[in-house]
């Protein structure tokens, strides 16, 4: 067992729980904090292979936690980046509408982009499209100037070493599975696959295992985390020109994604996608990964059938898609015609973590909760736009931590 006995020791080394290292550091610099992720690696699932976007807040109910962490923390994850030289470009992008269908739901997200006051955000016509994108085509579009696209692993890495540069006495455990908890009077045992630590007070930042790490600490939770895959192509280096930094579509209201889009990488690569299918592997970036544990906790959830049976038609044609070059092509051609097959090529995946509730809701917006034997803090759902909204989550969690823990 490590002999010392941390003040606070966070669970989880995505984003969100790097940048809650760092805030806490910037506001408690005296006290000794623990980092514990059990791979090798910051960041190497949601955080890792998600898109690199750096949203806007464009999309985001209007105060809701989201739209609001989301503005504030795209502004302060740009700063850092800018003082840390994190790889970013604020290049802005372009949503489309392909058909006039479309015009009312793009009129309905520009209208909630303005209330949530994203700075630049212009109406364009086709032809305006064309003059930003030229390969583009459309009936009309939105201009985001402030969405940009950023290394979000590489933000991560950075936000963690800033962090112990704060206080000499905090630590980084990498590579150690959390899999008990023992609270015990003033402190609590982090018991892992290496070994063990003990910590005054707990963070839980657990992505695609919140639930599993509440219920380890013993945190009465009906919903259930559900992993869904998202699978990229990336363009040839031949069709590259065709886009010049980020194109989405008009996003389908009764579906609980983005819809496919195109986005220029940090590294120059342009990707596809992500379409979004039911994972059977909660961790599981092939197509054919599956886990049977993940499986059966999945199916065995009346709240994941619910949510198959009021997107029946939209998972069907996800799946489709899924194993079908010809048809995610199809998909990507709405907006840019001019695709052809040899233009695409494999790309990787990433896995979204969605705290269902049993009625098969989504719970879509953020959500953090005090434990109630009253010495740790979960994060439990925290789905895009969290990377870009991670430093003001952070803050959140910050301030909980100061008004819970009594940290002075």
């Amino acid at each position: 067992m490590d002999s010392k006995v941390y003040d606070i020791a966070i669970i989880g080394g995505g984003i969100v729980g790097a940048a809650t290292f760092y805030k806490l550091h910037k506001r408690f610099s005296d006290k000794n904090i623990l980092l514990i992720d059990k791979e090798d690696r910051l960041a190497n699932h949601q955080t890792g292979n998600n898109s690199g976007v750096i949203h806007s807040g464009l999309y985001y109910k209007p105060g809701s936690k989201k739209a609001v962490n989301c503005v504030k923390g795209r502004k302060e994850l740009v700063s850092f980046a800018n003082r840390y030289g994190v790889d970013h470009d604020v290049c802005g992008k372009v949503v489309v509408a392909a058909d006039n269908s479309e015009l009312p739901q793009m009129d309905k997200i520009f209208n909630i982009g303005l209330e949530n006051q994203i700075e630049g955000i212009e109406k364009l016509t086709g032809d305006q499209v064309k003059e930003i994108e030229p390969h583009c085509e459309g009936v009309a579009g939105i201009w985001v100037p402030v969405t940009g696209i950023i290394d979000f692993r590489g933000a991560t890495e950075k936000m963690v070493e800033v962090g112990l540069g704060m206080n000499p006495n905090s630590a980084v455990k990498l590579g150690e599975e959390v899999t008990e908890i023992e609270n015990l009077g003033d402190e609590s045992v982090i018991i892992t696959s290496k070994g063990s630590h003990k910590a005054k007070y707990l963070i839980f930042c657990g992505g695609l295992q919140a639930d599993r790490l509440a219920k380890k600490d013993g945190v009465k939770l009906k919903e259930k985390v559900v992993g869904f895959r998202g699978d990229y192509y990336e363009l040839t280096d031949e069709a590259k020109h065709k886009v010049k930094n980020l194109i989405y579509p008009v996003p389908n209201p009764d579906f609980p994604f983005l819809g496919v889009h195109f986005t220029r990488m940090t590294n120059g690569e342009i990707e596809c996608g992500p379409n979004a299918v039911f994972t059977f592997k909660r961790e599981g970036y092939g197509k054919t990964d599956f886990d049977l544990n993940d499986t059966l906790d999945a199916l065995s959830y009346k709240g994941t059938w619910k949510l198959f049976m009021e997107n029946m038609s939209f998972g069907i044609n996800e799946y489709r898609r899924a194993f079908s070059k010809k048809l995610f092509l199809k998909t990507l051609q709405r907006l840019l015609p001019s695709l052809e097959m040899d233009d695409l090529k494999p790309g990787r995946s990433g896995v979204r973590a969605l705290l269902l509730s049993e009625q098969g809701d989504t719970r879509d917006d953020f959500r953090i909760e005090y434990s109630e034997h009253g010495k740790s803090i979960h994060v439990l759902n925290a789905p895009s736009p969290a990377a870009t909204a991670s430093l003001a989550i952070g803050d959140d969690v910050a301030e909980m931590a100061a008004q819970h823990f009594h940290l002075g």
